[in-house]
């Protein structure tokens, strides 16, 4: 059963399987195509510094990249910017990386900026940033290597190589925020655009 009104599936500009996880479990109709766009170099050519205009940047870039290819079709971007104080991480090269970011994380709150922005034939009509400040435990070495472990080659694939709805929740103590924006993408501010489109059945 599908919730989604739309004439055409919904885009989802993202190959996240969280992502795509949480428009399935909504009960949306949509198809993931990946935007294809250089995202250090958009971040870098813009010279922005603050978390969240960083990741609203990219989820508009991507966004209207996909929907430019898809003509009148309804595309959602999203991008997720992890930030201790002033210093902006991005996800780890592998194992060595993810030790120093768990490391520096550790003991410490950070915060997770998730942008969602929604185009069309290439321009944008929606965009929503939502904040969750992610409190981490002290974690010894002894700590860090035993879930490096266990956690394997996904540590590599998020940023603070931690994913929350596996075995990173281990390493937290408090969390502020939404699952959603957690996840890394605003669901409930995405759905009340959805609505006032008149592209949900409710």
């Amino acid at each position: 059963m599908t919730l989604w009104r739309g004439k055409n599936p919904l885009v989802l500009a993202s190959q996240s399987r969280a992502r795509q996880m949480l428009l399935t479990n909504a009960g949306i109709d949509f198809e993931a195509i990946p935007a294809d766009i250089d995202e250090r170099a958009v971040q870098q050519e813009s010279h922005l510094t603050a978390p969240g205009e960083i990741a609203a940047l990219l989820a508009r870039k991507k966004s209207v990249f996909v929907s430019a290819k898809y003509p009148d079709r309804f595309v959602v971007g999203a991008d997720q910017t992890l930030a201790l104080g002033s210093r902006l991480f991005s996800k780890p090269a592998g194992r060595v990386q993810a030790a120093e970011q768990l490391r520096a994380l550790a003991g410490g709150t950070h915060e997770l900026h998730s942008a969602v922005a929604v185009a069309r034939d290439g321009k944008i009509l929606f965009t929503d940033v939502s904040i969750a400040r992610m409190t981490m435990r002290k974690l010894s070495e002894a700590d860090i290597d035993a879930y490096l472990d266990e956690a394997g080659e996904a540590v590599t694939s998020s940023v603070g190589a931690y994913q929350l709805e596996s075995l990173g929740v281990h390493l937290f103590e408090r969390i502020e925020g939404d699952h959603f924006t957690i996840l890394g993408l605003p669901l409930l501010p995405l759905l009340g655009f959805l609505r006032s489109e008149r592209l949900l059945g409710v």
